[in-house]
């Protein structure tokens, strides 16, 4: 199958998903995942499926992409394609998707073992793929022991990443591991840039490697405002009762333990010198000066996947509002997956 092929699939896949006729299917869809992991809500999941759609699954997209890998019409047909087993993330929805993209217009088999949380998109879009091309349906197959793989991809905590590492050390392998994402504030947001800052902390309950957990914000910050601005938003988090759950444990834990915190009635508020934070829960660390935060950011480079800033305005951060909008370039733990797949 030429990469053209492969490429017009794809370009297929994001017209249907964009598609007023496709709704009614992708409701229906959303719906089946909202059942099988009441985290994905069918809100969260259409803005998912239609993040896909937008920027990864366009012709000038997918070929400006490609151009970085694959100068010609043959590349992405490898003289022996690969099977590639993939281990699947599952903290929010479709996040698989981008692996499955990355094998398949690579040119190798994809063997994916799916998420029990996110099984029913990414299956979904499988079934799809196939359905627009059967020449697919042997480049594709979901499997629940990968011992067939000639490589390997996986994603997972720090801790199943040692297991990984250990299982698949024999062959190739990129293992990813727990990563977050940092905002960096300097004090003089605008209403409108902590609503933007909002999404980025509370899309998809928090879930994401691109959710912002941890707040850099000046001495003596004053985060009355950005709490008042989010303070709205109460009614969509609290009417998940799983969310929900979430907030009030963490809330007693506060509480009894005595530990400091601001809460807006459905955010919490720390200061702690962790990373990843509790679902429900915002961790912040101050800075004195720019040079302190830029240090800082650059001794945790290795569990910061995203830094978001207002406008952009830290050399290599996004504007609030974006971290959970990446481009095919965009790839896990700053690893090129196309380039990794390159070299089998």
């Amino acid at each position: 199958m030429l990469q053209s092929e492969r490429l017009q699939t794809f370009v297929a896949l994001g017209d249907f998903l964009r598609s007023a006729g496709a709704q009614p299917e992708l409701d229906e869809v959303a719906q089946q995942a909202y059942y099988k992991n009441n985290f994905f809500t069918p809100d969260n999941s259409l803005n998912a499926l239609r993040a896909i759609a937008d920027q990864f699954l366009s012709a000038p997209k997918l070929e400006t992409w490609l151009r970085h890998y694959q100068p010609n019409e043959e590349v992405g047909h490898p003289t022996v394609p690969r099977a590639i087993g993939v281990v699947m993330a599952g903290n929010i929805p479709a996040v698989g998707f981008h692996d499955l993209l990355c094998v398949l217009m690579s040119g190798h088999r994809l063997l994916a073992k799916l998420s029990t949380q996110d099984f029913v998109l990414i299956h979904y879009l499988i079934q799809k793929i196939k359905e627009i091309n059967p020449a697919f349906d042997p480049w594709i197959e979901e499997a629940e022991r990968l011992n067939a793989a000639d490589a390997y991809i996986a994603t997972g905590s720090n801790n199943t990443a040692r297991y990984f590492e250990y299982y698949f050390a024999k062959k190739p392998h990129l293992i990813r591991k727990n990563r977050t994402s940092v905002g960096l504030l300097m004090g003089e947001e605008t209403e409108s840039e902590f609503l933007k800052l909002g999404h980025d902390i509370l899309d998809y309950y928090g879930l994401g490697c691109r959710n912002v957990s941890t707040l850099l914000v000046p001495e003596g910050y004053d985060f009355v405002p950005l709490l008042q601005a989010l303070e709205p938003q109460a009614s969509i988090y609290l009417n998940n009762h799983k969310y929900q759950n979430n907030y009030d444990y963490n809330k007693s834990i506060y509480l009894i333990n005595a530990v400091p915190h601001l809460d807006n009635g459905y955010l919490l508020v720390t200061e702690n010198t962790g990373l990843v934070s509790p679902i429900s829960v915002l961790y912040f660390q101050t800075y004195h000066s720019q040079a302190d935060a830029s240090a800082w950011i650059s001794s945790h480079k290795n569990q910061i996947q995203v830094v978001a800033s207002a406008k952009a305005w830290y050399p290599g951060s996004v504007a609030f509002g974006q971290t959970q909008r990446p481009g095919l370039r965009d790839y896990a733990d700053g690893v090129d997956t196309m380039a990794f797949l390159a070299t089998l």
